[in-house]
């Protein structure tokens, strides 16, 4: 068959997914670093700086003649070092806030990057604390200073609760958003049913002479959560997507306008499309944005991750295409191409490897009859 298609002159299209068949053989361990570059290049493009150092590492063990390779290894090298001190950084300041559940996360990605990183480790380990985290549902009116206020008696400590939440200070709250309310130490934090901590710089200046019930809280009326937007919030919680989209949708058939649902819907979307992007799951990642772009089409930033999984996607059909190809599977390959094709109709290269292992398969077909 490979005589067969040099024959015809069958070669696959060049393109950003994957490298053509070349028409000279490179040398052996070219050859064979060459799918590791290919995956150093893709990690490094996509921030996994870890992965692409590996994979570099890996092809400069193959070939360790390749100067482009070695001169990348060390701009990588500085990259990270780079991003390492960044969090690192951030992490001392986020202790010097307070914020031990952003320091927490900034340390954390300190050694995700470097993990023999000993700073980041000492200052995990002996520096941090283990905070207790409280779940608070938002409601309509909620904002982070009100939160602070209600949760610490002090509006400031707001940035807290948009560190641990991953928020700009400034950030607007959707009522159904699920959100971490973290201990501060040396704050008294209000617990649920609890009544909320005096405000900074007041002091009582006479106890009462009669206990006084602490003030209505309305948002901590269980009359007032729907029971099934209580089970879909805790599903989401413990990542459960596809039990919180039940409860979620089991509610919208009866009251398709329920705000509380909509809202939750979208967050619950969002967070699975998230999921099953970081777990290379790209089909099943495309098809759960996809659904978030139709009720929701700004959400976060939910059309820049539906474009990268779409990217993610293609690529994986295209490449698995080239793979088959080399492989003497035709059907197989042809079957990929079309299903790139399939998520981006304009994809010339897919196009034309198509077309060309079509014609190549129909003459095989005609030779053996």
């Amino acid at each position: 068959m490979r005589r067969l298609a040099l024959v015809l002159g069958v070669g696959l299209a060049a393109g950003a997914c994957a490298t053509a068949v070349p028409p000279s053989t490179p040398p052996a361990r070219q050859t064979l670093a060459a799918p590791y570059v290919e995956r150093a290049q893709a990690a490094e493009k996509d921030g996994r700086l870890r992965e692409a150092l590996e994979s570099r590492q890996i092809a400069l063990t193959v070939d360790p003649d390749d100067a482009a390779q070695r001169a990348a290894l060390g701009g990588l090298q500085a990259k990270i070092e780079g991003q390492v001190a960044a969090q690192l950084n951030e992490g001392r300041a986020a202790l010097s806030r307070g914020a031990h559940v952003a320091a927490r996360r900034h340390f954390l990605s300190a050694l995700a990057l470097d993990p023999g990183n000993r700073a980041a480790f000492d200052a995990l380990r002996d520096q941090t604390q283990d905070v207790e985290l409280l779940s608070h549902t938002v409601r309509a009116g909620d904002t982070l200073a009100s939160l602070a206020s209600h949760y610490y008696g002090n509006r400031a400590l707001s940035e807290v609760i948009a560190e641990t939440n991953k928020l700009q200070p400034n950030a607007r709250l959707t009522a159904g958003t699920v959100l971490k309310i973290p201990e501060v130490p040396g704050v008294t934090l209000n617990r649920p049913g609890a009544r909320p901590p005096a405000p900074r710089g007041t002091q009582p200046t006479q106890p009462p002479a009669a206990p006084a019930p602490p003030p209505p809280a309305a948002r901590e009326e269980p009359a007032e959560v729907n029971p099934v937007v209580a089970e879909a919030r805790e599903a989401l919680e413990r990542q459960d997507y596809a039990q919180a989209l039940a409860d979620v949708d089991q509610l919208l058939a009866s009251t398709p306008r329920n705000p509380e649902a909509l809202a939750l819907k979208k967050s619950v979307l969002y967070s699975q499309g998230k999921a099953q992007l970081a777990h290379r799951k790209y089909r099943d990642s495309l098809a759960t944005l996809t659904q978030l772009a139709k009720i929701a089409p700004d959400y976060e930033d939910s059309s820049a991750l539906l474009r990268q999984t779409r990217t993610r996607l293609v690529e994986e059909h295209y490449n698995s295409g080239v793979r088959f190809y080399r492989e003497e599977k035709l059907p197989e390959a042809i079957a990929e191409w079309k299903a790139v094709l399939e998520i981006d109709p304009q994809h010339a290269n897919a196009r034309k490897n198509l077309e060309q292992s079509e014609l190549l398969l129909k003459r095989l077909d005609e030779r053996r009859k």
